[in-house]
């Protein structure tokens, strides 16, 4: 058996440009300023229906989501803030980044960052605006709603796959309805917080939160646009 290894080129365009589904899966975008709109609930639990479609192993359908509210949503955001400026180490529930990150990786990761926080006008080295920026994962950045995701503790990785399926199933359903939405990583970082304010029981893993609304089409950092790695770094044919 061998590895086709010569390079691959990712296409300049979608497979077919009249695949109206390919088009939408390219201009799909994380959304970090909404409006004030609400969203109804009805629309809403359409939305976690058709996330549910998702595929998972053995039919499990792992993990849980949880919309947080009124006083219940100021606390947590407050509290969540409080622990990143008084300096609380970080916990996570599950290794979200590879450590060490690989220098191709830790590349990337620089990249994305520059390319948002330059549609803001946030300079490399301006630590104060970079903070104030991160700081807003932990208000949902304003979304009419937010969500904090969990998974039950006696999942294995294969049950963290199959959330995530159903997540992204989540993220393209907003946008089929002309939604945005965000995930928001940062929400892990202090799981122990979370279960206290929302009285959530230990064997409640959190993986993340979503921010879900409008998108504020004005907003600058709505703009941003990360690459993403060409072809031939993660497809390969192998053949006899």
């Amino acid at each position: 058996m061998n590895a086709l290894t010569e390079p691959l080129e990712r296409p300049e365009e979608p497979v077919s440009q009249h695949n109206d589904a390919l088009q939408f899966l390219h201009q799909r975008r994380s959304t970090r300023a909404f409006t004030a709109e609400p969203v109804p609930d009805a629309l809403l639990q359409q939305l976690l229906m058709a996330a549910r479609a998702a595929p998972s192993g053995a039919n499990l359908q792992p993990g849980r989501f949880i919309q947080v509210s009124g006083n219940a949503r100021e606390a947590l955001s407050q509290a969540l803030l409080q622990d990143r400026h008084t300096g609380v180490p970080e916990r996570e529930d599950y290794g979200y980044f590879p450590r060490p990150m690989p220098m191709q990786l830790r590349k990337r990761q620089v990249a994305a960052a520059q390319a948002l926080y330059s549609t803001i006008g946030v300079q490399r080295g301006d630590e104060q605006g970079r903070a104030a920026q991160f700081d807003r994962n932990y208000q949902f950045f304003d979304a009419p709603v937010a969500l904090v995701v969990t998974i039950d503790a006696h999942f294995g990785a294969g049950g963290y796959m199959d959330l995530g399926m159903a997540l992204y199933g989540l993220q393209l359903a907003a946008s089929a309805v002309g939604m945005g939405s965000c995930a928001i990583g940062a929400l892990a970082s202090y799981p122990d917080t979370v279960r206290r304010v929302l009285g959530l029981a230990a064997v409640q893993h959190i993986v993340c939160g979503i921010a879900l609304g409008w998108p504020d089409h004005h907003a600058p950092i709505n703009q941003t646009v990360t690459q993403r790695a060409p072809l031939g770094e993660y497809f390969a044919r192998v053949a006899d």
